[in-house]
């Protein structure tokens, strides 16, 4: 029988958000028609942002055990609702067993809204911009990623992920939605929430007839295709 995997945690919030998602997005009538999967929820796994920019492994051991754990009650594909803790995908993959890769699912997701080389926006922690994760893989694959500036970053952006984090999403939806106008403004045609924290402010699906693609759904997309419903 095939499992699906969550490695969650991080946070707690857009963990129950892919959930959540991933049910309502499954075509299923019946309990049977629905994915299984098992969802490991370890929020002490320690600040991924934090780690990358200290240049330190903190996560990973954590990131590991909770893999093998999935495995050893037999997940056979496995996601991360995490960005930041694709830092160490290819750490991770050594454990043999399938690991969507987040990125790899935003870039399906912009091909499904016919969003082809062109600019992208792209809006995610400090980490996650500072490290290229969305800017090195898109850039290879043909599109042009441009992301906030730093003002942006350190007024709007962060703040707006810890605001989430302590579940004030109303005033994080404004902060973070004069970032997605800011980047429509210098010409991208597609803005990513490439953290799974910001679509719990955000829900909009376009702005400006520029389409809003998130992290979460488009890992849901995928693993909804990769079990073939």
């Amino acid at each position: 029988m095939n499992r699906l995997g969550i490695l969650g945690g991080m946070g707690p919030a857009a963990s129950a958000e892919f959930v959540s998602r991933l049910i309502q997005q499954t075509p299923a009538t019946r309990d049977q028609d629905h994915i299984p999967f098992v969802l490991w929820n370890e929020p002490r796994i320690p600040d991924r942002s934090t780690s990358m920019r200290n240049g330190n492994d903190d996560p990973l051991p954590y990131l590991i055990e909770g893999i093998q754990s999935l495995k050893y009650v037999g997940c056979n594909l496995i996601v991360i609702p995490c960005n930041t803790a694709h830092f160490w995908y290819h750490e991770l993959i050594k454990l043999e067993v399938p690991i969507i890769h987040i990125v790899d699912s935003v870039a399906d997701a912009l091909c499904d809204v016919n969003v082809t080389n062109a600019t992208i926006g792209v809006i995610g922690t400090q980490a996650t911009v500072e490290f290229g994760l969305y800017q090195y893989m898109l850039n290879r694959l043909g599109w042009y990623s441009i992301v906030p500036t730093k003002e942006e970053m350190d007024t709007l952006v962060q703040p707006s992920i810890d605001l989430i984090k302590g579940g004030n999403l109303e005033q994080a939806h404004f902060l973070l939605m004069t970032v997605v106008k800011s980047l429509i403004d210098r010409g991208a045609k597609a803005v990513i929430l490439g953290c799974t924290e910001i679509p719990l402010a955000i829900k909009e699906v376009e702005e400006n007839s520029i389409p809003i693609v998130n992290s979460i759904d488009s890992l849901v997309k995928v693993v909804i295709k990769e079990f073939k419903l």
